[in-house]
């Protein structure tokens, strides 16, 4: 299988359990990647058959974009949205990053990562 990285897309959001972490927000990092059969793509050199890595931006923007209060909530949204909307993506991994977050120590971020194959 062939794969498509998208690498630190950096985002302002309002996720978390904390008031003020839905009222202030902060910046988070996501990181993609996707496998699937690239075959075609790589003899056509047609966008139309491969993984739009465009679209995949707009997948994260959006669902990053709607708060939620766990990142795994995030991530899981991200996923689904990648099922549905990009079918020929076989595997997905995930990783969303709150950098600085409020947990009261010196931390330069907290992640959730998720690899998944695509559901049957």
């Amino acid at each position: 299988m062939d794969v498509i990285r998208l690498r630190n897309i950096r985002l302002y959001a309002f996720h978390g359990c904390l008031p003020q972490e839905t009222a202030i927000g902060t910046d988070y990092r996501v990181d993609l990647w996707v496998w699937g059969d690239l075959t075609q793509s790589k003899k056509s050199d047609n966008l139309s058959d491969t993984v739009d890595y465009v679209r995949l931006h707009a997948i994260v923007a959006r669902e990053m974009a709607q708060p939620s209060k766990l990142l795994e909530h995030v991530v899981e949204r991200i996923l689904q949205a990648i099922w549905t909307e990009e079918p020929q993506v076989l595997r997905a991994k995930v990783r969303v990053e709150k950098l600085s977050p409020p947990i009261g120590g010196d931390v330069a971020g907290v992640s959730i990562t998720v690899d998944e194959h695509k559901p049957k």
